[in-house]
């Protein structure tokens, strides 16, 4: 059920005025990686979260003569995995992930998590960065997003549950569509890796941190600066912020993301009388111990090491990197990879933490009429006592109780889909 739309600032000057929560198509960046490219190449065992990757200045076929050349925001890391590339926000790699999904693929996971506005000329490798011909709603992204947080279901967004007459007469009840797009497996994983954005020493998302909560978050940034977002959920609630102006111009906060310091205001708020809760594994995640360098299975020789998540089947070999004679620094790293690395200057505000001085600040700079938010948030709503399973969900509805029995979605076969009546259950809005 969603909970709260906020469709731009300033105060309301017409009835019935354009709500770019739900009809503004914009450019995502960095904040489809997620949706676009984890969840399929993870659910498809294309890749895991650390599977490696060369970080390096590539030029990719993409059938022009000139080729296809993206650019990260500060310099280039090297061979490093895929947690490690959502940290900071490594374009390259994301590249390189969705030339192995390819574009067609990625786009059928899109669609079938809600996505509508995709056209013929999305079906190229910038949509690994976001660059879309249209663009997506701050509405059905954060759908998308909600797809993760509740467990692989797709949940169709809805504003009320029921109309009745003044004397109880229903009138109205909400009918929304459901489908099982992965697997709550699949969801794990990728709920785990978008944590590494918030807890990583690097991450783009460290100010969204919410006291004894999981929080799983990512941030997107446009050319100039045009657009910001930040997306993200917890088992509670999720929520999608953009922030930009109808016209295009470039934002300059202070160096900071507006989306996200709106992101994190209203979060914090909403859980601040919740009780602490983590992401749910479910049965049948295999958890190894990994060498940070490698992305291999660390053995007595491995310095730095971390726990990582997989599907079935899809756990690495051992490292062959480190030896008797090439030892590391023992050191297990809680919140997974937390090597010293480049600041990416995409996201600039990754080390700000969140302050009551930021709050000030964004109430001080949100005064022009032409600069707009976008804000969706929705709950995830109490259903056969799963509250421990619902992840958040901008739209929430309750997730199906059957157990998802397989880790792939094949690409041959359309997802269940069903129209359910809604049960009536209230949540409070955000």
């Amino acid at each position: 059920m969603l909970c709260g739309c906020v469709g731009g600032l300033g105060e309301k000057e017409t009835s019935r005025g354009f709500n770019r929560a739900t009809q503004a198509k914009r450019q995502t960046g960095s904040a489809i990686k997620p949706i676009a490219i984890l969840v399929p190449g993870i659910d498809k065992k294309i890749f895991t979260a650390s599977t490696t990757f060369v970080d390096e200045e590539t030029s990719f076929n993409d059938g022009s003569e000139e080729g296809y050349h993206p650019e990260n925001y500060d310099g280039y890391m090297g061979e490093i995995t895929v947690r490690q590339a959502l940290e900071t926000s490594q374009n390259i790699p994301f590249v390189k992930m969705m030339e192995e999904i390819t574009p067609k693929t990625s786009i059928k996971y899109l669609e079938k998590m809600g996505i509508t506005t995709l056209t013929e000329k999305d079906e190229n490798l910038a949509l690994a960065l976001g660059g879309l011909d249209s663009g997506m709603t701050p509405l059905e992204t954060a759908a998308a997003y909600a797809t993760i947080a509740n467990d692989g279901k797709y949940i169709e967004p809805t504003f009320y549950t029921r109309i009745e007459t003044s004397e109880g007469k229903k009138v109205l009840e909400s009918k929304q569509k459901k489908k099982t797009v992965f697997s709550e497996k699949t969801a794990y994983i990728v709920k785990e890796l978008l944590t590494q954005p918030v807890e990583g020493s690097n991450g783009t998302a460290t100010y969204c941190k919410i006291s004894n909560m999981d929080v799983a978050a990512k941030t997107g940034t446009t050319n100039e600066n045009y657009d910001r977002w930040l997306c993200g959920f917890t088992p509670y609630y999720t929520a999608a912020t953009w922030y930009g102006f109808d016209i295009n111009e470039t934002i300059n906060f202070n160096n900071r993301n507006p989306a996200g310091l709106l992101w994190s205001a209203v979060m914090d708020d909403i859980h601040d009388d919740l009780s602490g809760k983590s992401f749910e594994k479910p049965n049948g995640i295999i958890t190894c111990t990994i060498c940070e360098s490698s992305g291999k299975k660390a053995t007595k020789f491995c310095g730095n090491t971390y726990e990582e998540y997989y599907l079935k089947g899809t756990e690495p070999g051992d490292c062959t990197e480190h030896s008797s004679s090439n030892k590391g620094t023992k050191t297990n790293n809680s919140n997974k990879t937390n090597s010293s690395r480049p600041t990416n200057t995409e996201e600039s505000d990754r080390e700000e933490n969140k302050t009551e001085e930021n709050e000030n600040n964004l109430e001080e700079n949100n005064t022009s009429d032409t600069e707009i938010e976008e804000n969706v948030t929705t709950e995830v709503p109490e259903e056969d006592q799963q509250e421990e399973n619902d992840d958040t969900g901008e739209e929430v509805i309750p997730p199906d109780s059957e157990d998802d029995t397989s880790d792939n979605v094949d690409e041959s076969t359309d997802s269940t889909e069903t129209t359910e009546e809604d049960t009536g259950q209230s949540s409070d809005a955000a």
